[in-house]
């Protein structure tokens, strides 16, 4: 009985033995395949969460505020665009302000949500935006501000931080509009009107 029972497992997995191996030879065979195609699941992480205007705009004041010389900021957020005010020191001079501004907006910019936002350092727009900011937070609609915050982008001259370029390209308005022999006169002109040629005529 052991002898039957034994011979019937046997005869019962050999098949499945066979059909193992016909299966791996059809595998190797799709994976040596260059016409197959191959689905991969995108894992890349998205470089811009799903955030609401309130986080986006908590977030982008927290970077302005790591700025050195900025105090306080605050942001209103409007569809892809940000408008940020400053508070700087008192005691820094234009130019100064100027600086912690574009420091600002180059820090935005290279941020996804900090993309479009546009930096204003005047006191009483950041006073105004900061009211702005705090009524929106209250649940008043930010449709009811956008002629006003379409104003101060007009009125302020700010840094818009999308616009930035660290190697500004020029226009090409200028490009080969004078013909060589041209470029070469005006060359020369200028060669004869330059101080070094006039302090040589006056030896």
């Amino acid at each position: 009985m052991k002898k039957i029972w034994i011979l019937t497992s046997l005869f019962l997995c050999l098949p499945l033995v066979g059909c193992t191996m016909g299966n791996n030879n059809e595998a190797e065979q799709k994976l040596n395949d260059p016409n197959r195609t191959i689905n991969v699941k995108n894992s890349a992480p998205d470089q811009m969460q799903h955030k609401s205007a309130k986080e986006i705009a908590r977030h982008l004041v927290t970077l302005s505020e790591d700025v050195p010389g900025v105090n306080d900021a605050t942001a209103v957020i409007v569809g892809k665009y940000a408008l940020v005010g400053i508070d700087v020191d008192n005691n820094l001079d234009r130019s100064e302000v100027a600086s912690t501004k574009y420091t600002v907006a180059e820090g935005l910019k290279n941020d996804p949500y900090g993309a479009h936002a546009v930096v204003l350092a005047d006191p009483d727009t950041y006073t105004r935006l900061k009211s702005i900011a705090r009524q929106i937070r209250q649940g008043h609609p930010v449709t009811g501000f956008l002629d006003e915050l379409a104003a101060m982008v007009n009125r302020v001259m700010p840094e818009v931080s999308q616009q930035i370029r660290k190697n500004p390209e020029g226009t090409g308005t200028n490009d080969n509009k004078l013909s060589p022999k041209q470029q070469k006169e005006l060359k020369d002109n200028q060669l004869k009107q330059s101080n070094h040629k006039i302090q040589d005529n006056k030896e």
